[in-house]
């Protein structure tokens, strides 16, 4: 398949500044058809933002937008083949579920009776049936948002374009529906793209996600991606829960790294922007890939801790462990955690070097990080 019958919408060096604030730094990507693509970040980073200017709501201040192949740069948001679901579902308090969805139809003089199938393929696609007469709020949040996809996808365009639409949720009704979402994603087979501060729903649901900071975007790829093999600190930090150790290079190849830590040598996996030796670095550690008083013997790392903190938290247990002035998490399931366990206790916490990611120490300042004691 040739690259413009396989993508929906493509990004080039896409820019958008407000005054002096750059919102969104040269961004280039192409989404493929069919793909769901989420726009991860916090706050502030220029996800929203760039949503809006593929919806045609923003002009670029550089860069362009191509929708299915077409330069829709300058072209109006009414005049493009994509439609955006919001947080607030904008659905019309004055009309019943089946008036919101026709609505669409309305706009393009499409007759009510020619409009009659779509508006009952949507609703049963969207699990709906037989709610055509009830008024907006008449209706649940999570069924809010149903009707709002709907109306949505009744005129069958090429991109759907969400923002945070489940924020506005419960955390289960929110969790229900990310499944819901993406099964609906599969059965129509239109690009979704997904802004998103939730990085949950993001790697639950995406194909590919782009982790967005400060306008610019930091990596593309996919969920396993991101996770496994962050590109940068803040990824790291971002997605998931990291430990970070600073250390010192006492060797470095091609192939692996050892860095002092606290008076531990720890061995890593194949640097990626880090040579030579003695440079100050940031280390990387999955709470989950850390093993407390391990069995394993052939563990490339086991150091002598205090256990400082338990934590109980329903399917597992995270134990905050201390060596010299290095902190460090291990997440033990609940099944398997130790119960004669106390605080104070002297532990061994172990984790592999392919489990380590090594970064340059200058990168810690993009490192999101929630103190204990400003809490």
């Amino acid at each position: 398949m040739s690259k413009s019958n396989a993508t929906a919408i493509e990004l080039e060096n896409l820019t958008k500044r407000f005054d002096e604030v750059v919102a969104v730094d040269n961004f280039s990507v192409g989404i493929k058809r069919g793909e769901f693509f989420s726009l991860l970040g916090p706050s502030g980073c220029g996800k929203t933002t760039t949503l809006r200017v593929i919806a045609g709501l923003e002009t670029p201040t550089e860069g362009r937008v191509l929708l299915e192949n077409q330069d829709v740069t300058k072209i109006p948001a009414y005049k493009r083949n994509v439609n955006t679901v919001f947080q607030d579902y904008a659905l019309f308090p004055h009309m019943n579920v089946k008036k919101n969805i026709y609505f669409p139809l309305k706009m393009k003089k499409v007759p009510l009776e020619n409009a009659e199938p779509k508006i009952q393929r949507v609703l049963k696609l969207v699990n709906m049936e037989g709610f055509e007469r009830r008024l907006p709020q008449q209706l649940s949040g999570g069924q809010r948002q149903r009707i709002a996809l709907a109306r949505s996808l009744v005129n069958e365009p090429a991109a759907l374009l969400l923002d945070e639409p489940l924020g506005a949720l419960d955390f289960k009704l929110r969790v229900a529906m990310q499944k819901v979402l993406k099964d609906i994603q599969r059965n129509v087979g239109i690009t979704f793209v997904y802004v998103t501060h939730d990085q949950t729903e993001a790697m639950t649901m995406s194909d590919r996600i782009a982790v967005m900071k400060d306008g610019l975007v930091h990596q593309i790829g996919s969920p396993d991606e991101i996770y496994n093999d962050p590109a940068t600190a803040f990824v790291a930090s971002f997605i998931g829960d990291m430990n970070f150790l600073n250390g010192t290079v006492l060797f470095m190849s091609d192939r692996e790294g050892k860095v002092e830590v606290s008076g531990n040598t720890i061995r890593t996996r194949k640097p990626k922007k880090v040579s030579g030796g003695g440079k100050e670095v940031l280390l990387c550690i999955r709470s989950e890939r850390v093993l407390l008083n391990p069995h394993n013997s052939q563990l490339d790392n086991v150091i002598k801790s205090r256990l400082k903190r338990i934590v109980f938290r329903g399917t597992d247990y995270e134990a905050t462990c201390i060596f010299d002035e290095s902190e460090i998490r291990a997440v033990v399931g609940a099944t398997v955690w130790d119960h004669s366990l106390r605080e104070g206790d002297s532990v061994r916490v172990g984790f592999n070097s392919k489990d380590v990611v090594m970064f340059p120490i200058e990168e810690e300042r993009d490192v999101i990080k929630y103190s204990v004691e400003a809490v």
